[in-house]
């Protein structure tokens, strides 16, 4: 039976080209949704700031980073996705393969700014995941994270316990990868928020809203059509701003 970490290797090895190819246009979830509420939580100016990009997949928040300023450190598990990274940013940030689930590599308080984009919910046990992300940041440092909200995957997976710490698996359908098995952990809010203040005083948590910026784009129209009435009326991500 493969192991947690194997299961997100194997899928987001698969699902590098198409993050790299289509994520930024064909995904409204991720484009209209996520990234703008992510980006209001997080300095405009970034100037020499050090940031630490955790689960860079392939380096949209990293190349967003460095046009703000920021000197960034960019991690994810797969080498596919690190790669592609590496593609989309060159020399202009460093980029490492790097496993979330146990120590950072990095120096006590390094960074200025640590920024997780969905990518926490493919840790079973966030304790070691906090108690590092407190090591690394500076004082006074900011954590910006976005997970599953709690509510979404309890109602869309017909959960019977909300309280219920587990796995869920969900097959997606992509154009470079075809069908992968995505498999992710569920928590409740209060281990979300209860994990986090433990080291962390939490300054926002957001449930965000579709941005309407981008409806007029040619490319959004169909996704704001399908998403925009559900997602203003029932939460899809959670995001939770921190600092040490």
């Amino acid at each position: 039976m493969k192991t947690m970490k194997e299961k997100v290797l194997e899928a987001y090895d698969k699902l590098a080209k198409d993050y790299e190819k289509h994520v930024d246009t064909k995904s409204g979830h991720n484009a209209y949704y996520e990234r703008p509420a992510m980006m209001k939580l997080m300095p405009k100016d970034m100037n020499e700031l050090a940031v630490l990009d955790a689960g860079c997949a392939a380096g949209w928040y990293t190349e967003q980073l460095v046009q703000l300023g920021a000197r960034v450190t960019a991690i994810d598990l797969s080498s596919e996705m690190v790669d592609a990274c590496k593609r989309r940013v060159g020399n202009k940030a460093e980029v490492l393969q790097c496993d979330l689930s146990g120590p950072l590599p990095f120096k006590d308080e390094t960074f200025d700014l640590i920024v997780s984009s969905l990518t926490l919910h493919y840790i079973g046990d966030w304790e070691p995941t906090f108690r590092e992300f407190h090591r690394v940041l500076k004082p006074d440092g900011a954590l910006v994270y976005s997970v599953h909200h709690p509510f979404m995957d309890f109602k869309l997976f017909d959960r019977p316990d909300y309280f219920a710490h587990e796995l869920l698996s969900e097959v997606w359908n992509k154009k470079e990868a075809g069908q992968v098995e995505v498999t992710f952990y569920r928590r409740s809010l209060q281990d979300i928020v209860n994990v986090t203040s433990g080291q962390f005083r939490i300054e926002r948590i957001v449930e965000p809203q579709p941005s309407s910026e981008y409806k007029d784009k040619p490319e959004a129209m169909d996704w704001y059509k399908r998403w925009f009435e559900y997602l203003s009326t029932n939460p899809h991500f959670l995001i939770v701003k921190a600092r040490k």
